[in-house]
């Protein structure tokens, strides 16, 4: 069963103008593209289009936020008693000119830069594309429309949008469940379809991980918080055979259980919540596998003094990463599986010695080669790049918060407003 949604294979696009949707939020430093990961993937369905006889094509995408990132720079260079030039700082982060030379040279052709959005400098581009012409428009988020939460505000921009191509293409996964102007509302105005990006992670998303998994089917949540994480647990107990839990959330489990933690992080306003989904958990019959040793150290640093201790932390000491003994739990726990989805960490894997849990559980999810193994974006993605087995991965997800939320059941906005077949 294929996804619900229309797609670029549905349109015919011959001589027709192509309005599309695409993550171009990448990580900029001084200008310079750190990872392009998100513009890659963006190519397939950008390449189609073309190659299908579009008379020209219009991008959009968000670069971070302008106005919270800048007021964070500022109240940190003033922290610091350091000067801040707000104009460079937008230049130097938020400017779409470097994904449009970069995206330039991954298509051997020009992609022309607009000056905006919805002003009339940018219209009159539009208008005067060639046949086969690409523009880049500059970062919807300089826009005040884009994020409102007045429904009459994003249509106002949607509408001048919407006057750009005669076809709405979403490729913009990771902003689907954002309801902005140019991820949502622009798509009530056009057709609107799929693009290959999107199709895919809604492939495996809804379809191999939320509607229809192949038993038995196992889900690995880690990171810090328990209360980030709560939905998704929840909606994954009617769904799974077993949970492993790891990251900092494990401690609010295990005290939830009366077991001493140290100093390590917890939620105390989750203890209840972390008891209750455990005890749903049981009575669905879904097994929960929680460490049972850590690695600890007295202070949070990358280089501080480690032990390995067993399943109760003495005081003093806070864990940092899954104990050997858990490796070797989780491993086998997930050694029968069809499905798998993992989210979130198992210690703190950016520093290298608190790495090792994380990094067996992508060794582990990489040598499944019979079940669909969906990462679902965020730090797990780091984490299996960094353990050199991304490739070898069913799929890793391109939206964290999107992915989380497509899983917990959430209609997301972005998909929705999407033409059904």
């Amino acid at each position: 069963m294929g996804i619900s949604k229309k797609t670029v294979r549905d349109i015919d696009f011959s001589g027709k103008r192509v309005l599309m949707r695409v993550d171009f939020n990448v990580p900029l430093k001084d200008g310079v593209i750190q990872d392009d990961t998100r513009i890659v993937a963006s190519l397939p369905t950008i390449k189609y289009v073309l190659e299908k006889g579009a008379k020209s094509l219009v991008l959009m995408s968000h670069l971070g936020d302008p106005k919270k990132d800048t007021r964070k720079a500022r109240e940190k260079a003033e922290k610091a008693g350091k000067p801040f030039d707000e104009k460079s700082y937008i230049e130097g982060k938020h400017k779409m000119a470097p994904v449009a030379a970069h995206l330039s040279k991954l298509l051997g052709k020009e992609v022309k830069l607009a000056p905006g959005c919805i002003d009339e400098e940018t219209g009159k581009m539009v208008k005067t594309l060639e046949n086969g012409e690409v523009l880049l428009l500059e970062n919807t988020r300089f826009n005040k429309e884009e994020k409102s939460k007045d429904a009459a505000e994003r249509e106002k921009m949607a509408k001048v949008l919407a006057t750009y191509g005669d076809v709405y293409v979403n490729d913009a996964f990771g902003t689907a469940h954002r309801a902005h102007a140019s991820t949502e509302t622009t798509a009530h105005y056009l057709p609107a379809v799929a693009g290959f990006l999107m199709e895919k992670e809604l492939e495996f998303l809804e379809e191999k991980i939320v509607r229809n998994p192949q038993k038995p089917f196992a889900s690995v949540i880690g990171g810090a918080k328990v209360s980030s994480k709560i939905a998704v647990l929840e909606s994954l107990l009617s769904k799974v055979d077993s949970i492993i839990i790891g990251g900092g959330m494990a401690y609010t489990f295990l005290k939830s259980k009366g077991i001493s933690v140290g100093n390590s992080l917890i939620e105390e306003d989750m203890l209840e919540t972390a008891g209750n989904i455990l005890s749903k958990a049981k009575s669905a019959g879904v097994e929960v596998y929680l460490p049972v040793d850590h690695i600890v150290t007295r202070e949070f640093s990358a280089d501080a003094e480690s032990k390995e201790t067993p399943e109760a932390i003495e005081a003093g000491w806070m864990g940092m990463d899954i104990g050997p003994k858990t490796i070797e739990n989780f491993k086998k726990a997930l050694s029968g599986a069809k499905t798998v989805f993992w989210n979130g960490p198992m210690g703190v894997f950016e520093f290298p010695r608190f790495a090792a849990g994380t990094q067996a559980i992508a060794q582990t999810l990489a040598e499944l080669s019979d079940a669909v193994t969906v990462i679902g974006g965020g730090d797990s993605v780091s984490a299996v790049k960094k353990a050199g087995v991304a490739d070898r991965m069913s799929h890793i997800s391109t939206g964290g918060g999107a992915s989380l939320e497509l899983v917990e059941g959430k209609v997301l906005p972005g998909i929705k407003a999407l033409n059904d077949k």
